[in-house]
C-alpha cells in the first residue's frame, strides 16, 4: 500500500493498494464527522462496486444514501446536478455528513461539485473506479458539470477529505477504458518525468500501484504549487485544449482519454514542425500512443476544431492556453490567439501523415 500526501487548502491523503472499499467506513471515520453518507455511482459501478462499499460503510456505522446515475459524460449535465443536489436534501444529508464519489471522472467530477456547492459545501471522498480518475481527475480538487457550450464550464474548486484508490476495482475494467485511462499517464511522463515515460514502455499493469503513485505523486506536488490553476498547474493540461475540442465535436461521443492522446500526438507534431521541439519528441509520443493501443487521428475538419476551442475554459479573454512539449520532461505553456492557433495547428490537422 501506497500512501501520498496532499498539501494543498485543505491536507489530505490518498491512499493506493488492494481492499480498501472493504475498509472504506474505517478510513472515512478518520476523516469525517457526521453519521450519514451519500453514496454517488453510476449504473454499471452500482452494480459492481456499491454493495461493498456500502456495507463497509454500514458496518461503520453510517446511514447510506444511494444516488444513482445513467453512467457517461453525457450525464455529467445541469438536470443532473440538481437530481443529486435534490437527493442530498430529500435524505436529510447537514454540513456534517459526507458524499463518497464512488466511480470514474465523471462521477467524481458531479459529486465533487455537489459537495462544494451543497449547503455551501460539505466533505466528500474520491473512491475512483478507473485508471482515469485514479491518476488524474480525482487528485487535485478540480469539480464540474458541462454545458451546451462546452465541457466543464461549471464547476469549483473543492478538494476531497480523502482519496481511496482500490486496485480491485481497477482489475475489472473492461480494456479500452483500462486504456483510456492510459493517455493520461503518458501526459505525466510526457509533461514532468521523462524516467516515468521510459517506465512505461515496459507495460503498466505489472507495476500499476507504482505507476500511479508516480503520477499522483507528480500531480500533488503540481497542486501544492498552483492550487487554483493559475500557472503551472496548467501544464496538467497537455493534450486537453485539443482533446477537449474533438470531445465537444463528437458529442463526448469520443472517450476522454482517446481524445486527449490524439491532442498530445496533434500537438508534438505541431511542435516539432515549429522547431519548439525535435521530431524525435514526436516519434517517441507517437510511439506509445501507439503501443497504448490509443488513436492518433482525429476525424474532424480544422475549422470545427478551432471553433470548438473557443469554448475552452482555459481561454483568458481572446487567447487560449497550449501546453507544448519541448523534451521529453518538459513543456511550455504558450497563450495563442485564435489567428496564432490557426498557424500553428491547421497545418497538422489538414494533414496528419503519420501512420
Amino acid at each position: 500500500m501506497t500512501t501520498v500526501p496532499v498539501n494543498a487548502s485543505k491536507q489530505y491523503e490518498i491512499v493506493i493498494g488492494t481492499g480498501l472499499m472493504d475498509k472504506a467506513g474505517e478510513y472515512l471515520r478518520r476523516v469525517t464527522k457526521g453519521d450519514a453518507v451519500m453514496l454517488v455511482c453510476g449504473d454499471i459501478v452500482a452494480g459492481l462496486h456499491a454493495p461493498r462499499v456500502r456495507a463497509a460503510l454500514e458496518q461503520a456505522g453510517y446511514r447510506v444514501e444511494q444516488f444513482v446515475y445513467p453512467h457517461g459524460e453525457q450525464s455529467k449535465t445541469p438536470e443532473t446536478y440538481f437530481a443529486l443536489l435534490n437527493a442530498l436534501a430529500e435524505s436529510g444529508l447537514t454540513r456534517s455528513d459526507t458524499i463518497v464519489a464512488l466511480g470514474g471522472g465523471v462521477t467524481g467530477d458531479l459529486a465533487g461539485f455537489a459537495a462544494a456547492t451543497y449547503q455551501r459545501g460539505i466533505s466528500y471522498v474520491q473512491m475512483p473506479t478507473t485508471l482515469l480518475a485514479a491518476v488524474d481527475s480525482s487528485v487535485g480538487g478540480k469539480t464540474a458539470i458541462d454545458l451546451p457550450a462546452g465541457k466543464n464550464l461549471a464547476g469549483a474548486f473543492y478538494q476531497p477529505s480523502l482519496v481511496l484508490c482500490d486496485l480491485d476495482a481497477l482489475a475489472t475494467l473492461p480494456e479500452d477504458v483500462f486504456t483510456d485511462g492510459c493517455a493520461e499517464v503518458i501526459k505525466y511522463g510526457v509533461i514532468w518525468d521523462a524516467e516515468l515515460f521510459d517506465l512505461l514502455g515496459k507495460g503498466i499493469k505489472d507495476q500499476l500501484e507504482e505507476v500511479i503513485a508516480r503520477c499522483v505523486t507528480i500531480k500533488a506536488e503540481i497542486v501544492n504549487k498552483d492550487e487554483f490553476d493559475n500557472g503551472i498547474r496548467g501544464i496538467l493540461n497537455y493534450g486537453h485544449t485539443v482533446g477537449h475540442a474533438i470531445e465537444k465535436c463528437s458529442h463526448f461521443g469520443v472517450s476522454h482519454g482517446s481524445a486527449v492522446a490524439m491532442g498530445m500526438v496533434i500537438v508534438a507534431k505541431a511542435a516539432a514542425l515549429s522547431g519548439i521541439c525535435d521530431e524525435g519528441v514526436f516519434d517517441r509520443v507517437l510511439a506509445l500512443v501507439k503501443q497504448y493501443g490509443l488513436p492518433t487521428k482525429t476525424e474532424y475538419e480544422p475549422k470545427a476544431l478551432l471553433q470548438a476551442m473557443l469554448s475552452d475554459k482555459k481561454r483568458a479573454g481572446a487567447k487560449i492556453s497550449l501546453i507544448i512539449p519541448e523534451k521529453i520532461g518538459a513543456v511550455r505553456i504558450e497563450k495563442m490567439g485564435l489567428e496564432d492557433m490557426n498557424r500553428f495547428l491547421r497545418p497538422v490537422l489538414e494533414a496528419q501523415t503519420w501512420m
